[in-house]
């Protein structure tokens, strides 16, 4: 980003303190909402106070928020927003499914943060809010970039995670990618058995099954 370092911090911990309400797993556009203020920000103030985008999570916005801790490499917090924003984490007990109301299985675009309604689900089965959830998950965390037919892999997960795992399929020719966090002081690279010099790993189309071995 364009930001200096100390107004990025500044943001980050302004953003943890008054947007990510981790008690009711919720995660603000903004606070407070728009409710009787003379001046008018547009359709936002339409929808009651605490719903959807005036004040409620808006997740598409959420999930920006874990791209940006995993840039600055805040691993744990990173993985423990994105955690809280799977909607499987909110329908664990009978109560939580009371309470979200909507489908586990599928993101929603918005969260209540109003009572009675408070994370209660919204508009589920959101495409827009899975897509970047995916992301964040790919690009964010497992941090696997590809950029043409270059492959690089910079993970933001948390210290006490050994290894993960990844198939991937580029063109006609799937990798299986096996990254072991070993803490080197230089990455070792090893495709189909074969030491690599490093990133970028380059991609073949050839129709083959590649083994791709990440330590670092």
């Amino acid at each position: 980003g364009g930001s200096r370092e100390n107004r990025i911090k500044d943001a980050m911990l302004a953003m943890e303190r008054y947007l990510w309400n981790k008690e009711e797993a919720i995660f603000k556009l903004f606070t407070p909402p728009f409710d009787k203020s003379e001046k008018n920000p547009g359709y936002i103030k339409g929808y009651i106070p605490g719903v959807r985008e005036n004040g409620g999570q808006y997740t598409h916005a959420a999930i920006w928020a874990v791209l940006a801790l995993a840039k600055l490499k805040e691993k744990d917090k990173a993985l423990q927003l994105f955690n809280m924003l799977n909607p499987i984490n909110h329908s664990r007990t009978p109560i939580e499914v009371a309470k979200y109301k909507v489908e586990p299985y599928v993101m929603t675009a918005d969260v209540y943060a109003v009572e009675p309604n408070v994370g209660r689900g919204g508009w589920s089965w959101y495409t827009g809010a899975a897509g970047w959830m995916y992301q964040a998950a790919i690009e964010g965390i497992l941090g696997l970039e590809i950029k043409g037919d270059k492959l690089f892999i910079e993970p933001c997960v948390p210290n006490n995670w050994k290894e993960f795992e990844i198939y991937y399929r580029y063109k006609n020719s799937p990798y299986n990618i096996k990254v072991h966090l070993k803490n080197l002081p230089q990455e070792e690279i090893i495709l189909d058995g074969v030491k690599q010099k490093g990133f970028p790993v380059i991609l073949v189309d050839d129709g083959l099954q590649h083994e791709l071995e990440i330590n670092l």
